[in-house]
């Protein structure tokens, strides 16, 4: 099996002899990182192991995800104390967010499994691969290390993660291995109709004003070959629906083809700015996150930025200047 590691190889061996196991990732989880936590919890209570998943900052599950076997998911209050805990899509104890502290706290074994480069780690055991397309590989290969079936609803929660974190299979992080998972997963019963659907192809009607109001927005730079935009929180009020909501508003900014690089602000509640990043080849993104807190992936990154809208716009643009 490619990909395994050591440390990927004593998670395995953990997870096989856990009784009680939890299962989470980091705050308003993405489709990798909730997929992941459910494949590995749905596989687990197939083979007969107790197993929870839960999420910090009183996790909702967002409605393109109701598709999801969420059967699993429970309060941070009611995980109790694990023989194993595994966090995946985070390498930041920070990113899993205050409720989940006495949850980490209490675990016997705490597991990291992450794809990320940049990042403090945590856990006693450590499983960084940079070049993994999306946790929910690593899950899928750390299922398959253990030796236990994938139900279909597991299967569908990991191609969920496959499919979100490589753009529907189109980024440059798509690579054999994790179309040969996606080809196993749906033969374990995988929907990927469902995931198409609610994941790409479902908006609330407001969306559209919402999207409209960014693209009569957007501002092309060519010097920095830079195309921004931005969406505040009255956009999103008076159009009736919420941020969780707007997530693919930088999709429908990126294909400007004069653009490499991408930038979507958004206002958050308090004020401050959530800076969504992407590229198309060349600009490392997440390098630039980093400078400003954040981090990600070389094509897809992001950051949070306290100052003014303009004043964000302006350290992006130095950065790609520089």
């Amino acid at each position: 099996m490619p990909g395994v590691s050591r440390g990927l190889r004593d998670a395995a061996r953990a997870v096989r002899e856990a009784r009680t196991l939890v299962t989470t990732g980091h705050v308003k989880p993405d489709g990798d990182a909730l997929g992941s936590a459910l494949g590995l919890a749905l596989a687990a209570r197939a083979a007969g192991c107790s197993a929870r998943v839960c999420f910090g900052e009183r996790f909702v599950l967002g409605r393109q995800f109701g598709f999801l076997d969420a059967r699993p998911v429970v309060d941070p209050a009611e995980a109790g104390a694990p023989d194993v805990l595994v966090a995946f899509d985070c390498n930041d104890l920070d990113r899993l967010g205050p409720e989940l502290v006495p949850v980490v706290e209490a675990a016997g074994t705490v597991v990291m499994i992450d794809h990320h480069v940049a990042g403090p780690g945590f856990g006693d055991i450590r499983v960084c691969d940079p070049d993994a397309p999306a946790a929910a590989l690593l899950c899928y290969r750390l299922i398959r290390l253990i030796g236990w079936d994938v139900p279909a609803e597991a299967a569908t929660a990991l191609l969920l993660g496959l499919v979100t974190d490589t753009g529907r299979f189109q980024y440059g992080n798509t690579n054999p291995e994790v179309l040969r998972a996606a080809a196993e997963l749906v033969e374990a019963g995988a929907r990927p109709e469902v995931i198409g659907q609610s994941v790409y192809e479902s908006v609330a009607f407001g969306y559209l004003g919402v999207a409209g109001t960014v693209l009569s927005r957007a501002t092309l730079e060519p010097a920095h070959a830079l195309v921004w935009s931005y969406v505040t929180q009255d956009d999103l009020r008076r159009h009736g629906i919420g941020m969780e909501d707007a997530d693919a508003l930088i999709d429908d900014i990126r294909v400007a083809r004069e653009a490499e690089v991408a930038l979507l602000l958004k206002q958050q509640p308090g004020g401050e700015w959530k800076l969504s990043l992407r590229s198309r080849r060349h600009v490392d993104v997440a390098a630039i996150a980093e400078t400003m807190g954040g981090g990600g992936h070389h094509r897809a990154a992001g950051c949070s930025f306290s100052g003014t809208r303009d004043e964000a716009v302006e350290v992006v643009r130095k950065r790609l200047a520089g």
